[in-house]
């Protein structure tokens, strides 16, 4: 068995359990199907891929747990470790009073912990709720999640407070012959609307634009507020809204990866277009950056997570139909709702687990 699918009264999902990947999550909603999480089209074209690809590339799909983020340079791994890049165990998998919960366990561990992933389905709830658990071990290891949507058409982006978005000090691609990139490399701006662009001028990061041939990473660190971390995708041609929340204090930082055909190279290809990573993490880049001295934790951001005894952090993707292709001003949760002020100060509420996120209860 290599998948396993669990389901609740309107929303379904699959985990490929040969590397821990969402291979798939479909939310009925308003009889329509909305399958807000990317699959890399290589996957079941039955090509022949380079031999010396991470397991985690061959299988990309939907989100999956990064531990380390980026390179494993402490604890030998294949990028982003061991639980994108190799088997998941069931361990448990029943109803509930509403819904479904699924725990599946990773057969290797991550610098002596046991890493569990746990899945939650609420009936009616257009969300799936994760948490993941470290379980002894010993040092500290970087952690992220790491979904992406795939848009046909582009969207806008809205988030939740940030200080500032920053760029590393050198892009993905830097050589022309493999790829190309559209921000400037480092930078760093306060205003998501005006980041500086390679070349001069700027570039709009609420906006997702399919001309715009990339391969781009940047960083967002939470502002402080008293709510939950968001990211609101509104997918134009698919006419839905992927959402994206996560607990400030458990990831601090929302890594975004614009990838829209800027990689020549196999099994890229130019092909892999209007994707977005939204990586919700608590990592720099790379296992021994992130535990030493970097950028972030100058700026008081925590980058890892001290391992020994029970670390766990809790993360929500969801997905609600939407024709305008506007993302939310404003999202709450509250009272088992969650809810959504439009642009134009129209209000929305959807069923929401408000007490999931662990928001202002001490850690």
């Amino acid at each position: 068995m290599d998948t396993v699918t669990i389901k609740a009264k309107g929303i379904s999902v699959t985990l490929d359990l040969t590397v821990g990947h969402i291979a798939d999550m479909t939310v009925d909603s308003d009889g329509r199907q909305l399958k807000p999480l990317h699959r890399a089209p290589w996957i079941d074209a039955g090509e022949t891929l380079p031999p010396d690809l991470p397991q985690g590339t061959v299988r990309l799909s939907g989100d999956f747990l990064c531990a380390p983020f980026s390179a494993s340079d402490i604890e030998a791994a294949p990028l982003h470790g061991w639980p994108a890049n190799s088997p998941w165990d069931v361990t448990a998998s029943e109803a509930t009073s509403d819904g479904w919960r699924a725990v599946f366990r990773l057969r290797r561990t991550v610098m002596g912990a046991t890493v569990d992933k746990i899945f939650t389905l609420r009936n009616s709830h257009p969300f799936l709720y994760q948490e993941h658990v470290f379980s002894g071990g010993s040092g500290a290891v970087s952690a992220a999640h790491h979904p992406m949507a795939a848009m046909r058409d582009g969207g806008r982006l809205a988030f939740s407070p940030k200080r500032f978005a920053g760029t590393l000090d050198a892009p993905l691609e830097p050589d022309p012959a493999r790829g190309r990139f559209k921000l400037s490399y480092p930078a760093r701006s306060t205003d998501l609307t005006r980041f500086p662009a390679t070349g001069g001028g700027t570039l709009d990061l609420t906006d997702y634009r399919m001309e715009d041939e990339r391969e781009d990473f940047i960083t967002l660190v939470e502002a402080d507020h008293d709510g939950p971390g968001w990211t609101a995708l509104a997918r134009r041609a698919e006419q839905d809204l992927v959402l994206v929340l996560k607990n400030p204090a458990e990831l601090p930082v929302t890594m975004l990866w614009f990838s829209n055909g800027g990689r020549d190279y196999a099994p890229w290809s130019s092909r892999h277009r209007g994707v977005l990573g939204i990586e919700d993490g608590r990592a720099a880049i790379g296992h021994a950056a992130s535990i030493d001295d970097n950028w972030l934790k100058r700026e008081g951001v925590a980058t890892a997570f001290t391992l020994g005894g029970e670390v766990s952090f809790r993360h929500v993707i969801g997905a609600l139909p939407q024709a305008n292709g506007e993302p939310p001003r404003a999202i709450g949760t509250a009272s088992g709702h969650m809810h959504l002020t439009g642009a134009d100060g129209s209000t929305r509420d959807v069923a929401f687990d408000s007490d999931f996120l662990r928001i202002g209860q001490p850690g």
